[in-house]
């Protein structure tokens, strides 16, 4: 079977995330183009780019600047609190591991 082109394409999200926020908030999402203009700017400002294609997968079904739901907060709070670990200065794997569990995978 072949993949469609949209399913070829390079996906991103970005996220924002306050401490007093009640979950965080999908701030950017797109596929070509908008993808890769996404990850770009997430570089130059010193923003970490994780990559999940599970993950982005499921984030690119939430409105933009809508919160995350609550099935995904396991897997985006495993994200955060690595990224709290590494600019704190503590010793971390050299990339996160994010739990994606089945459950997580219906449509929101």
């Amino acid at each position: 079977m072949r993949k469609s082109k949209a399913d070829t394409l390079k996906s991103a999200v970005a996220l924002a995330y306050r401490q007093t926020d009640a979950a965080p908030r999908l701030v950017a999402k797109g596929r070509g183009l908008i993808a890769e203009e996404i990850i770009a700017r997430a570089h130059r400002h010193g923003v970490y780019v994780h990559e999940s294609p599970e993950l982005v997968s499921l984030l690119m079904q939430i409105d933009l600047d809508q919160r995350i739901p609550p099935q995904l907060y396991i897997a985006v709070a495993e994200l955060l609190a690595w990224l709290y670990r590494l600019e704190s200065g503590q010793l971390v794997s050299a990339s996160p591991s994010v739990t994606v569990l089945p459950e997580d995978t219906r449509r929101f």
